[in-house]
Parts: C-alpha cells; sequence; structure tokens
C-alpha cells in the first residue's frame, strides 16, 4: 500500500506518479492532499487561485468516489503530516510528481531524505513537464537562457522522443484514514472577500476546454492569439497550473490536430511554460531579482498614486485599463494584455515589475511563479530574453492594432462605451462636443491619461542606462 501526494497533479488520467504508485502497490493507494500554509498564505497568497485549488479538490474527490475511494484531506507542515499518515495508515512509502520552484525543490530533498531515512519508500516523477530541467540543454551541458535555441532543441527532441497520455489508473477500494472537511476558503485566508472570480474546473471540464479549442480555435491560432477581444486563445492555463490537465494531453492533442500554423504556435506556448520552469530552477535568484542582476540597480521612482491607479484601471489608457479590470473581474487576463499592462507599468509609470508580479500572483487564478516572473521580466527587459530594455510598447498603438475596434474596451471601461472607434483608444483627444454625444466627459467620467506615453518612455531609457552606467562604473573601481 502507497500513499499518492496529490500536490500540483490533481486529476486521475495521465498521472505519472499515481499510476507509478498503482502499479508498484496493485492498486492500493491512499490519494492525500496536504494544505500547506506556507504555500496558502505566503507572499503570493491569492482568494481566487485558493478557491481555484478548492473547487478542484472537489471535483478530485468526486472522481475517487466514483471508485469507491475519497480524498484524505490534512493540514499542515508535509513532512510531519506525511509521517503521520505513514503510521496510521500502514502504508510503505509515498509518491509524488515533481515540482520545480526553489521552494517545492527544497521541500521535496528534505522529505524524500527523512522519509527514505525512516525506512519508507519515497519516489518522485517527472509529470508536469514534458522534458525534464536537464532533458533540454546546450551542446556544452548548460542550461539554456534564451528561448528560440531552447524551443529548437525541445522540438527537436520531441520528434525522437514523442509523448503519449495514459488513462485512469485501476485503483482498489481500500479502508482509508479519515479525511478532514474540506476547509472554506476563509479558513484558509480569513481576509478573504466573501467573493472572488471562479473559473470552472474539474477533469471532465479541463478536458471538454481542451477538445473545445483544438476543435474551434486553434486552426486560427496564430494571429488570432493576440486580439484581445475574441476568444482566440486556449484559456486553459489554470488547468495547467493546478494539474487538472497534464502537458502531455495538451501537446497530444495539438498534434493530433491538423497541421498548421495554429497548433505549432500553441506548441510554442506550451514551450514557453517549459522555458520559464526551468530558467527558475536553474536561476532561482531570478524569484527576487532581476534575472540580468545590473538592472537591480534601477531606481525605480515607484509613484503610489500611479500603481493604485494601475490596479484600479484608471490610468486614462483604455487597453490598459480594460485589462486591469478583466483581471479584477475573471481572475484572468489575455496574454497579449498581460505584456501591454506590464510594459505600461514598467515603462510608462516607472514602477518596479516586483509591484506587478506581486498583483498579478494575488489576483490570477493561473498564477505560476515560473511563468508570472519570466513573463514580467521580459515586459521589464530584466530578464532571459535577448531583445534589450528598449522595447517599450505604446498602449494607443497596442490597442489600435490588437483591439482595433474597441470591443475589449467596450466590455471592461462600459463608461467608453459610446465612444467613436476613431477615439476609442485616445477618448482624451475627443472635442468637448463629441465627449457629451459619446456620454463621457474626459476627467469626470472616465480619467485623462495620468502620464505622457512619450516623456515616459524617454524617462525609461535613462533609468535602465543610468542602471547600466553604474555597474560599468562599480566594474572600473575594481578592475
Amino acid at each position: 500500500m502507497l500513499i499518492h501526494w496529490f500536490r500540483r497533479d490533481l486529476r486521475l488520467r495521465d498521472n505519472t506518479a499515481l499510476l507509478a504508485a498503482a502499479d508498484a502497490s496493485g492498486g492500493a493507494v491512499i490519494p492525500v492532499f496536504i494544505f500547506d500554509d506556507a504555500i496558502l498564505g505566503g507572499r503570493f497568497a491569492s482568494p481566487a487561485r485558493t478557491q481555484f485549488l478548492l473547487d478542484s479538490l472537489t471535483a478530485l474527490d468526486g472522481e475517487l468516489r466514483s471508485l469507491g475511494l475519497h480524498l484524505v484531506l490534512r493540514r499542515g507542515e508535509p513532512l510531519t503530516t506525511l509521517m503521520a499518515l505513514l503510521r496510521e495508515s500502514g502504508a510503505h512509502g509515498v509518491t509524488w510528481n515533481r515540482d520545480y520552484t526553489p521552494y517545492a525543490v527544497q521541500r521535496d530533498s528534505t522529505i524524500k531524505r527523512e522519509l527514505r531515512a525512516a525506512g519508507y519508500r519515497a519516489e518522485s516523477y517527472k509529470d508536469a513537464v514534458i522534458f525534464e530541467m536537464n532533458e533540454v540543454v546546450t551542446a556544452a551541458g548548460q542550461p539554456y537562457t534564451v528561448y528560440t535555441p531552447y524551443a529548437k532543441r525541445w522540438r527537436a527532441r520531441l520528434e525522437s522522443e514523442p509523448v503519449r497520455v495514459q488513462g485512469v489508473p485501476e485503483l482498489t477500494a481500500i479502508p482509508l484514514p479519515a479525511s478532514d472537511p474540506l476547509p472554506a476558503l476563509n479558513d484558509l485566508l480569513p481576509t478573504a472577500p466573501t467573493s472572488v472570480p471562479r473559473f470552472a474546473t474539474g477533469e471532465t471540464a479541463a478536458r471538454a476546454a481542451l477538445e473545445h479549442f483544438i476543435h474551434n480555435a486553434i486552426a486560427n491560432y496564430a494571429t488570432a492569439r493576440d486580439l484581445v477581444a475574441i476568444a482566440g486563445t486556449s484559456r486553459l492555463s489554470p488547468y495547467l497550473r493546478f494539474g487538472v490537465l497534464s502537458p502531455r494531453q495538451c501537446v497530444v492533442a495539438a498534434r493530433a490536430a491538423p497541421s498548421g500554423p495554429g497548433p505549432e504556435s500553441w506548441i510554442g506556448e506550451l514551450i514557453w511554460r517549459e522555458f520559464y520552469i526551468q530558467v527558475l530552477y536553474h536561476f532561482p535568484h531570478a524569484l527576487r531579482g532581476s534575472f540580468k542582476p545590473v538592472y537591480d540597480r534601477i531606481v525605480w521612482p515607484n509613484d503610489p498614486a500611479l500603481f493604485a491607479a494601475w490596479q484600479q484601471g484608471r490610468t486614462g489608457y483604455p487597453i490598459v485599463d480594460a485589462a486591469m479590470r478583466q483581471l479584477q473581474q475573471e481572475g484572468w487576463m489575455h496574454n497579449r494584455a498581460r505584456m501591454i499592462v506590464a510594459s505600461f507599468l514598467t515603462k510608462d509609470l516607472l514602477i518596479d515589475w516586483r509591484w506587478g508580479e506581486r498583483h498579478f500572483m494575488h489576483l490570477l487564478i493561473d498564477g505560476d511563479p515560473a511563468a508570472n516572473n519570466g513573463g514580467w521580466q521580459w515586459a521589464a527587459g530584466t530578464g532571459t530574453d535577448a531583445q534589450p530594455y528598449f522595447r517599450i510598447f505604446n498602449p494607443v498603438s497596442q490597442g489600435q492594432k490588437f483591439d482595433p475596434d474597441g470591443a475589449y474596451v467596450r466590455r471592461y471601461v462600459p463608461e467608453l462605451a459610446g465612444v467613436p472607434t476613431r477615439y476609442i483608444h485616445e477618448p482624451h483627444k475627443m472635442p468637448p462636443s463629441e465627449q457629451v454625444r459619446a456620454g463621457v466627459q474626459i476627467g469626470r467620467d472616465y480619467s485623462a491619461p495620468v502620464v505622457d506615453h512619450a516623456t515616459q518612455r524617454l524617462r525609461a531609457l535613462e533609468l535602465y542606462r543610468s542602471a547600466t552606467r553604474a555597474d560599468d562604473a562599480a566594474a572600473e573601481q575594481y578592475a
């Protein structure tokens, strides 16, 4: 009999460690989930993401009950809790699927060592990624720090090692330890609001969402994915974040679709996910500082009033405000919009990217430490991307290009619903008579721009140049 410790693999189908546990124990598996306050209440604590976790656990428990089992829930420090469960149940070991964040790596290494020292079996498995952290490396055996060569090597390895999807393991209905009741959101996060965004979850919902995307949107994904007003993306990220879907299910489904730029482009996004996971694994300093340490020398102005305007979607730049309000309302944001608002925060408002990273992690249902950190550092120009820091998005032209009719803006910024399309991304340029006809007075009903983009662009460039000059001066001092 073995314990399977569910973590970021909240599914029965195609679950590597669960299948291994079932094979090794003849189906006698104790399914366990542990609420770890070090994660739930950490600096990235998120009410919406925690609610999604609770909903996912409810769905997983339902799947297990259909097999005559139930999910054993406990709350506590993982090693102590697992030891207690092993003694209570008489199980002879624990299986789990690997996680790669700095906290998880340290935690799992300690748990594996201590369980084995106590005479128990402790095995971890690759499941959350297609390729392990050291399976896609340079010819010199070093981790990649630029996406394009990483993706090329990743795709080549996939061709030589195609993945497959496995089914649900054969589990035996055995007597199980009693489970603690499923906590309410406020039991885990006492200060959580009474209402948070919800996202349908469970294996059935996740697989249906994948199938819908493959049959309806993946063919046009390469072009449609940047248009913020349409359903051109998969919206599968919450399921991947918690392992309600496996990455193998996604890759196999994409490769089974009719070939074309759409499926290849979407696989490219799945590769980005693994690229950022391996970057954070190999360079854990990036979780709290710039991947390129020179940019830790930037002296950010960090104006709290401007940050609050950004958070609330009241900057006077409609595409930015629409995206930030979508985040508040749905716990999710379109990927193109994420890039726009991140560039705006760092390059227009001159606010430390870590402020934005933290805000996203507090609100995003799909908030993932590696992907979120990687995306923010890409936008801020402090990360792995080969493009220098002078890539600065113009929020007006971005809106005009990716929301040309203003449908996205009108959906999330209803005070601009009557604004003519020619002004929808620059409503402050409407003459007073047009404002009257549109039913919105700029400065009263909707904010005028809180900053001037052209001015802030020059200030941003100087901030970055000052940081690199300071680094050069320091190097010369110690040369």
